[in-house]
């Protein structure tokens, strides 16, 4: 009778601890992952996430542990959901973070790609990447396939090291991203020469388009019936048949791949009157300092100074200094000469 009371008052307490801490376990199983819907807050960085919710402001970590294939990207205002777990640091950590259903990406040329580092600018949208490189601003896309082992997350501000391919709708895209900047990377450059070349070795490809409103001196941005094109211009590119890169003026540019993930300008060529040249007096120069106006072409450059606008021909041009192509508002000093046909000519460019 003793041992049959003890058994009986063993199997009782058994029952009474499991009605106390089973459901406490449920309830610590259930709220182990949670998924919150909000929108990034600036100031996100990435190791945290600030996300503006409906019960108000979040502060989620983002860890090695975190899977952000469904969201590459966090920017300001975005929309997302992530799925979160409290840590043993006291921090809501992030186990999943994912967005809008990813775009189906262009076809991308893998066997040939380049490295380009930069800032990621807040222009970036879901699926372009805005980098602010030495050579200027680069438009890359972001693709499902996207290698982000490197990085976790994508943070406007944040510097990054990008190998590129060129896909085909006209773009390069993104084949892997890294934090940083690789010894590779650092070791890219453009500079500028005087003086117009023709050494490049590389197999070219003849684009042909329009220029876009955007271009620089060391940055053609060519539009094209397949898209915008940026293109190099620098010391190896020939630009003596195509030196007036004003908006809007057709050109056909002979491209190659360079190492920093731009297609670069082997060569430009532009529509040039072929009209026998005028003599000039050259004994008799005057120097005159202005600005490029925008309806300068080939033929003609139109330069805004103090006095006015100037017209002058360009077909007894003898030397191009500091600058290898002329864009809009680009400051010049030009030294000219009177023509057998009442016009100025242009002798002498220097940037």
């Amino acid at each position: 009778m003793k041992k049959r009371g003890i058994l009986k008052l063993c199997i009782a307490l058994c029952f009474a601890f499991a009605l106390v801490f089973a459901p406490v376990n449920r309830l610590e199983a259930k709220a182990e992952e949670v998924t919150v819907s909000g929108t990034v807050m600036s100031g996100t960085t990435s190791e945290l996430l600030l996300l503006s919710t409906k019960e108000g402001k979040m502060e989620i970590k983002i860890d090695s542990g975190t899977d952000t294939s469904g969201c590459k990207v966090l920017l300001p205002d975005k929309k997302i959901n992530v799925t979160v777990s409290h840590g043993s640091d006291g921090y809501l950590h992030a186990v999943k973070i994912t967005s809008g259903t990813p775009k189906t990406a262009a076809s991308v040329d893998s066997s040939s790609t380049a490295t380009v580092s930069g800032k990621l600018s807040d222009k970036t949208q879901e699926d372009i990447l805005y980098i602010n490189t030495a050579q200027g601003e680069m438009q890359i896309k972001l693709d499902p396939t996207t290698n982000l082992s490197g990085c976790v997350v994508l943070v406007v501000g944040n510097t990054y090291t990008l190998s590129c391919a060129r896909g085909s709708d006209a773009y390069m895209h993104a084949v892997s991203i890294t934090d940083g900047i690789t010894s590779a990377a650092a070791g890219a450059s453009s500079a500028l020469t005087p003086a117009p070349k023709s050494v490049v070795t590389a197999a070219t490809t003849k684009v042909s388009g329009t220029v876009g409103e955007k271009t620089k001196e060391n940055l053609l941005y060519l539009s094209t019936k397949d898209g915008e094109m940026q293109i190099v211009i620098d010391e190896n590119t020939d630009s003596r048949s195509g030196m007036i890169l004003t908006e809007g003026r057709s050109l056909t540019v002979y491209v190659y791949h360079g190492s920093d993930a731009y297609m670069h300008a082997a060569s430009i060529v532009a529509g040039k009157d072929s009209v026998q040249a005028a003599g000039v007096d050259t004994t008799n120069l005057s120097t005159v300092k202005g600005t490029v106006g925008e309806k300068s072409n080939e033929n003609k450059l139109y330069l805004d100074t103090q006095q006015g606008q100037m017209e002058l021909k360009l077909d007894n041009v003898r030397s191009v200094a500091g600058c290898k192509v002329l864009v809009t508002g680009r400051k010049i000093t030009v030294t000219c000469a009177r023509g057998s046909d009442a016009y100025m000519h242009a002798i002498d460019i220097t940037g």
